[in-house]
């Protein structure tokens, strides 16, 4: 496993009032949530990178107000329509 150092200052983690661990959880959930969101990474290469379960990968999703679909409502209409 690859390590990545960040520097932050100590007061970042009073922002999520949590310990530095749990801060980088959080920021690395973030950012795949975010990769998932925009269409760069798929449901199980998110729940790879950041080691926790599909349902907590949802859960984060809801969290963030993300759509687990990566489908949009039209793409799904014009797929239907074709089929």
């Amino acid at each position: 496993m690859i390590q990545i150092q960040l520097n932050l200052p100590e007061s970042a983690f009073s922002a999520l009032r949590s310990t530095p661990e749990e801060f980088a959880q959080e920021l690395l959930i973030a950012a795949v949530v975010k990769w998932y969101e925009v269409g760069i990474i798929s449901q199980s290469k998110a729940t790879e990178i950041t080691g926790i379960s599909r349902q907590e990968f949802f859960q984060a999703l809801h969290r963030f107000s993300v759509s687990p679909f990566q489908t949009t409502p039209e793409e799904l209409t014009e797929e239907v329509s074709r089929g």
